[in-house]
């Protein structure tokens, strides 16, 4: 009698255990810079006398390249591989820390919008590159541990920025700040991220990262199939997988950075200890993917997502209720809730697309564009009904990622030969 072999429990294919290391040190160069960008919210809403709204617009900016990059970066993966598109992006990220220099020297709002937009680009190209990579280099079954994993990464990377942020970029006096003041805590810190960066593209461009071929047995489906020739929106569940980062990466971003003048307003003092709590925010992350790459084996990643984001919108809920503390606390605690969605929507989206899994990363990664839209709205909504009434945006975020989680993302039709 013939039986059905189990799925290998391994976490990659043989012989890919260094790129998988690899290209997880990349996740927390793209989870520093992204939360390093959010340290300066708050002093450029003080320096430039600027309301809720379009203090939010350095993140805007920033996720914005998103929207604009995400399909040309996938264009791009499919001209120079997975390896050349990350060393790509690793440059533009070099460039646009070094615009941070004349944007400081000048105290030019404008101006830092165009460096923070060109970072975002790099990010942007990188992010769509390492993310399918990471998920393809070992069976589709455990693309989600994997992701879940480097996500870790990410996440540590996250949680140091603010740290930085606070030391060397965010202002910790109350007292009215000269413009001038900002060159001397911005271009040092981007100066040297600039450095390390152009370093980093050059290890990558010599490392030995090799070109995937998406198999027949993990990825069904062949460039020439009439299935594969299918608009990428034909695919409900990665449709709604690119709702569902859409709204949870304007959630992670919206709170992490609307936190510190949130913590003020429940009456923490200290911009330092505020900066530090944020910190906690995004360790709560790189906890929650940690646990949660363990948890995977022995739970469906769309559950968990469910359980997760379902949490989420619990802790908001107190943290909307109470005040002082509980209210500070509950909000930090949310990094954690957000620690697997973003790994897990994502490679429940790209699940059985085979040879169209570049251009289903192109479009989830187009959807991070949410980090520009919902910060933007979540500002504009504390300008009018103060900041704790405004949560009621990223609670009905949480409760759709809960539905996907659950019920949404399981596929009506996969890439098949």
């Amino acid at each position: 009698m013939a039986t059905t072999p189990k799925p290998s429990s391994a976490l990659t294919s043989p012989g890919y255990a260094m790129p998988f290391i690899t290209v997880t040190a990349l996740f927390f160069i793209f989870g520093f810079i992204t939360t390093l960008n959010m340290a300066l919210v708050p002093d450029l809403r003080r320096i430039f006398d600027l309301s809720y709204a379009w203090a939010m617009l350095a993140e805007s900016a920033f996720f914005l390249a998103y929207f604009v990059f995400s399909a040309p970066s996938s264009k791009l993966i499919e001209w120079i591989g997975y390896k050349w598109t990350m060393v790509v992006s690793l440059f533009i990220q070099v460039v646009g820390c070094v615009l941070f220099i004349p944007a400081a020297k000048l105290v030019n709002f404008p101006l830092f919008l165009v460096a923070i937009f060109l970072v975002g680009a790099g990010v942007t190209a990188l992010q769509t590159s390492a993310n399918p990579y990471v998920a393809i280099l070992g069976p589709e079954h455990s693309a989600p541990v994997r992701l879940t994993l480097a996500q870790a990464f990410n996440s540590i990377g996250a949680a140091i920025a603010p740290l930085v942020g606070g030391a060397f970029i965010l202002s910790g006096s109350e007292l009215e700040v000269p413009k001038s003041v900002i060159a001397n805590e911005v271009r040092g810190p981007y100066i040297a991220i600039a450095g390390g960066l152009l370093l980093l593209g050059l290890a990558v461009a010599f490392s030995h990262l090799p070109h995937i071929a998406q198999s027949q047995e993990s990825h069904p489906g062949a460039p020439g199939d009439a299935a594969a020739t299918r608009s990428i929106w034909h695919y409900r569940h990665t449709v709604l997988s690119a709702l569902g980062i859409f709204l949870y990466v304007g959630v992670e971003v919206g709170l992490a950075s609307i936190a510190v003048n949130y913590f003020k307003s429940q009456g923490m003092s200290s911009l330092k200890t505020a900066s530090f709590l944020v910190s906690l925010y995004w360790l709560g992350a790189m906890v929650g993917r940690l646990l949660g790459s363990w948890i995977l084996t022995k739970f469906p990643a769309g559950k968990l997502v469910g359980v997760f984001a379902t949490s989420g919108a619990v802790l908001l809920i107190v943290s909307m209720l109470t005040s002082g503390p509980v209210a500070i606390w509950t909000l930090v605690i949310c990094g954690f809730c957000n620690s697997i969605q973003f790994p897990n929507v994502f490679a429940l989206g790209i699940v059985g697309l085979g040879p169209l899994t570049s251009r289903g990363s192109g479009l989830i990664m187009t959807a991070i564009v949410g980090g520009a839209i919902i910060p933007y709205l979540l500002g504009a909504l504390a300008d009018k009904i103060g900041i704790q009434g405004s949560f009621v945006l990223p609670l009905a975020c949480y409760l759709y990622i809960a539905w996907y989680g659950i019920w949404g993302s399981q596929p009506k039709e996969i890439v098949t030969t």
